[in-house]
């Protein structure tokens, strides 16, 4: 189908990259290429300026993407407008998500709105944050759920929840009795923490430099559930989602310390790409997840 053709070349221009539109496509490299030179071939003239290293447009190229996207949009406005009309939502959603979002805050969500509409198939990759940006830039994503969200070029961001951290250690640790503690005790312990490209860890670190906190690090992981494995065999404590230790507190094998001075949240944002016709499904996932939490 042509309009399948002409998406390729706009995920090309978009990414700037054959790769990244063919993962986008879920086709090959040798395709891409294949599919632009049989454009150039219909009109007699180049489309990609192959002089330089870098991926640029020819003239006639950046006419052909500015078209291409219109006549795409303007196709999918029409196939969401059928749906809308017939009242149907139903098809594929792409979601990734940071591990601790898409594990442990997501799911009441995603239940809650596969029984309203069971015709959806929600397909969710669990990531680090930089790829779930990439993955929502380059079109692989439909929607991105991260911490500490930022507003970059060509991405929308919407709020999605505040998220409590709490101080973990394990049901052996000498703190386990303890309700409260001031945040410069975390000084004494053995601090397991995310890795240093990690959102989160970035928001800690600024909160203990403005505490004058120095922490003692003693493991770096890039997902949540590792580190509360590495707590709960009394390696050390950590600051984490209290979502995500629910059951490790229900079974004892964690527990949870306050800080005197303040109880600590971080943001969680959606991302979507601007500029793109969402389809009825993803419409209304979105605005699932930014209704209050649903309750079981």
């Amino acid at each position: 189908m042509q309009i399948e053709s002409l998406k390729v070349f706009r995920d090309l221009v978009e990414t700037s990259s054959f790769s990244k539109a063919a993962r986008s496509n879920s086709i090959t490299q040798s395709a891409v290429s294949q599919q632009v030179r049989g454009w150039e071939e219909r009109f007699g003239l180049p489309l990609i300026d192959r002089s330089g290293k870098q991926f640029a447009l020819t003239r006639e190229g950046v006419l052909f993407y500015q078209t291409a996207k219109k006549m795409i949009d303007d196709f999918d406005a029409f196939q969401h407008g059928l749906a809308e009309m017939r009242n149907v939502v139903a098809g594929p959603i792409r979601v990734s998500a940071v591990y601790s979002v898409g594990l442990h805050e997501l799911p009441p969500y995603l239940s809650a709105f596969l029984r309203a509409y069971p015709s959806v198939n929600v397909h969710v990759e669990y990531r680090r944050a930089n790829q779930v940006y990439e993955d929502v830039a380059e079109g692989a994503s439909d929607l991105g759920l991260v911490a500490f969200p930022v507003t970059r070029k060509g991405l929308r961001v919407e709020s999605f929840r505040q998220d409590r951290l709490v101080l973990i250690c394990s049901a052996r640790h000498r703190l386990a009795g303890q309700k409260e503690i001031p945040i410069a005790s975390v000084a004494k312990e053995k601090f397991i923490g995310f890795e240093p490209d990690i959102p989160t860890r970035k928001a800690l670190d600024k909160i203990f430099k403005e505490n004058g906190v120095e922490v003692n690090p003693v493991m770096e992981y890039d997902n949540v559930e590792t580190v509360k494995r590495a707590v709960e065999v009394d390696a050390g404590v950590a600051i984490v989602p209290l979502a995500s230790v629910e059951q490790e507190l229900k079974r004892q094998t964690l527990r949870t310390v306050e800080f005197k001075e303040e109880k600590l949240y971080r943001p969680l944002g959606i991302l979507y790409k601007g500029g793109r016709i969402l389809s009825p499904a993803v419409r209304r996932f979105l605005d699932a997840l930014k209704e209050e939490p649903p309750s079981f």
